[in-house]
């Protein structure tokens, strides 16, 4: 395989794909003599974040951000040769606002509520000794399945260690340039209370929403009321934390973040954290701003609600890549993410891959495939694809993945799990989604009017096939028939097809699947149809 860093980098300079036009951004924002670009200052690392919120379970966004932003990591490496980081933050000292509706035991959640969620008990059956520490671990754990390259940040620990406290210190010190700018994005009532610093209460342990009056930035020293009493508190090494949109802009200045991508529904809340970067001597970071996914309703997926699909449900009903190739293809476009989109993602990876080898360099850069797997491209194939492989699982039943592979066979004398394990796969995906999703839903009606004649003329004509017949010639009688049947258009012909034999209004190309399941099974379920 070529060496993405190496091969490409001249044809990476101009391709339209979207990673690259993000990596070139970061070309810009640091110049060497007459505007060249230039590595980061003193050769450190382009650092590239992305945020996590630990109130709720890890989700399909959560892990769509990472991917994205890997991807545009990895076209900048290709483009420069240039060391970079990613790091994936979560924001694990906010407070604990709400209980979320999926997760269990929810009265013992409800009593620390406004607590860090550091501070809030584990309500799962784990080891974890809290809240955060859980939802933390499960974000980690599914990043490292598709062996994200990352390292794990956590707020509490940053603030609690010190980390922040320098620029902290300058939030203290600008702390009315900072109002300036959120106050008048709030309404009258949130105007009263607001403060970009949130100290933790000394006597509940709460994240509180307070006025604050900065007494000495230097030394951290703050004063605010707590149920009824007016305290001075320091507001360094875990004493207080900030509001999330002047924690954003901080966090950016403290470590340096280069590149930050966040969903459409964050737009004005970058702008803002911007401004309050440039408060704090900073420039705002890099970034893409992605439309989000809805579910099947057309509606916003929240971690919160528990709603679309979790990235395991995904790898029941389709395989790792496909998601990943789903997850690459026009990020500034809303889609929906949900079961019915996973047959079709599937398909187009592995045509899509098989492509890529056939490509110039120009175009495998604009191939989703490319950036999937980063230039390593698998070479090897899959005989049938995951539809046809859907329809044979739907009219063998009850078949165990060994009666699928012999008909396999059939079809591909080869075809075994070792020489095509995607394939393995799939079957256990299409199997998955069979039981869960198709059978439920499979009705075989009876042909009526023309269809009749032109179902007992297919039967003839399979009768006749000769041995060395394909797929192709397989297909020709079935238009054929379609078009001398009597039928006002083909499509009426398929559909006759799709719902007399396998019992759906949709379905393969009918010569592919016949060659598949084979033609004594096809006239059986001809013969059935007809009685």
């Amino acid at each position: 395989m070529p060496d993405t860093k190496i091969d490409y980098r001249e044809a990476a300079e101009t391709s339209k794909a979207w990673p690259f036009e993000e990596a070139r951004k970061l070309l810009k924002r640091y110049r060497g003599e007459r505007g060249a670009p230039a590595p980061k200052p003193g050769g450190e690392p382009m650092l590239f974040e992305t945020g996590y919120g630990p109130s709720g379970l890890p989700h399909i966004g959560t892990f769509n951000e990472v991917l994205r932003t890997t991807m545009v990591r990895n076209a900048y490496e290709t483009l420069t040769g240039n060391p970079t980081r990613l790091i994936a933050f979560s924001d694990d000292m906010d407070g604990f606002r709400k209980v979320p509706t999926n997760v269990p035991n929810q009265d013992m959640l409800a009593e620390h509520l406004h607590k860090p969620l550091t501070q809030v008990p584990n309500p799962f059956e784990t080891d974890h000794e809290s809240f955060a520490a859980h939802n933390n671990a499960m974000l980690r754990d599914f990043l490292d399945q598709f062996g994200f390259d990352y390292e794990f940040v956590s707020s509490t620990e940053q603030y609690q260690a010190g980390a922040f406290d320098d620029t902290l210190k300058l939030v203290l010190a600008r702390n009315q340039q900072i109002l300036d700018i959120m106050l008048p994005t709030l309404g009258k009532e949130r105007q009263a209370t607001y403060s970009p610093i949130l100290p933790i209460s000394p006597k509940t342990g709460h994240v509180l929403q307070v006025p604050v009056e900065v007494l000495d930035p230097e030394a951290g020293t703050i004063r605010f009321e707590d149920e009824g009493e007016m305290v001075e508190h320091n507001a360094l090494t875990g004493g207080a934390k900030l509001q999330w949109k002047v924690d954003w802009a901080m966090r950016w200045v403290a470590l340096g973040v280069d590149y930050e991508m966040y969903g459409k529904d964050l737009t004005d809340s970058g702008i803002q954290s911007g401004k309050i970067a440039k408060v704090l001597g900073a420039r705002k970071p890099e970034g893409l701003i992605y439309e989000m996914f809805l579910d099947e309703r057309g509606e916003k997926i929240s971690k919160s609600k528990g709603n679309g699909l979790s990235l395991d449900e995904w790898l029941r009903y389709g395989s790792e890549n496909s998601l990943a190739f789903y997850i690459f293809r026009e990020p500034k476009s809303a889609k929906q993410l949900h079961m019915g989109v996973i047959p079709k993602a599937v398909d187009e990876y592995f045509q899509s891959r098989a492509n890529w080898h056939e490509q110039e360099p120009e175009k495998q850069l604009g191939n989703a495939v490319h950036h999937v797997h980063n230039g390593q491209v698998p070479t090897s194939t899959i005989p049938v694809t995951f539809g046809l492989l859907l329809n044979l699982v739907g009219v063998m039943g009850d078949a165990d993945r060994e009666q699928i592979w012999s008909y396999l066979r059939q079809y591909a004398p080869d075809a075994t799990p070792e020489r095509y394990p995607d394939l393995d796969e799939l079957i256990g995906n299409a199997m998955a989604y069979h039981k869960d999703f198709i059978a439920p839903t499979l009705q075989r009606r009876k042909p009526e009017g023309v269809e009749i004649a032109a179902l007992e003329r297919l039967d003839s004509e399979l009768t006749v096939l000769p041995e060395t017949a394909v797929a192709e010639d397989i297909q020709t009688i079935v238009y054929t028939i379609g078009k001398e049947g009597g039928f006002d258009n083909l499509r009426d012909w398929f559909k006759a097809l799709y719902e007399t034999l396998l019992g759906s209004s949709q379905g393969p190309r009918m010569g592919s699947f016949i060659a598949l399941y084979g033609v004594e099974n096809t006239r059986r379920l001809i013969a059935e149809a007809l009685s």
